[in-house]
């Protein structure tokens, strides 16, 4: 996996519990652990086959503050596994990671 670090990031760690998952058209759902000291402001995913950033997942008013969950629902029926996450924070840092499989995570985490 790639990770860029932009901002005030300082570590990305991934906590995922794996399963068996094939590669068919699917809504995907995950937990979002925010272990570190940002605010999420925004979270953009694509395929990683892709070249444009989908919709803010945390919506318009959606923000998930350091130490909280969410659910993340990932409903574009995509048959795709391999996506890329962008994250952006109130404290104006961002952090793109590159080909995460989303068909096998339960959850993610972030930590600083």
């Amino acid at each position: 996996m790639t990770i860029k670090f932009w901002g005030a990031f300082a570590a990305l760690a991934l906590g995922a519990s794996f399963s068996v998952a094939q590669a068919q058209a699917q809504d995907v759902e995950f937990s979002l652990i925010n272990n570190s000291s940002h605010t999420l402001t925004y979270l953009y995913v694509a395929p990683s086959n892709t070249e444009e950033w989908g919709d803010d997942l945390l919506g318009d008013s959606g923000i998930l503050e350091a130490g909280y969950e969410a659910t993340v629902f990932i409903g574009d029926g995509s048959d795709q596994c391999l996506y890329d996450l962008r994250f952006e924070t109130a404290e104006g840092a961002e952090l793109d990671v590159f080909e995460v499989d989303i068909c096998a995570l339960n959850s993610y985490t972030l930590t600083d």
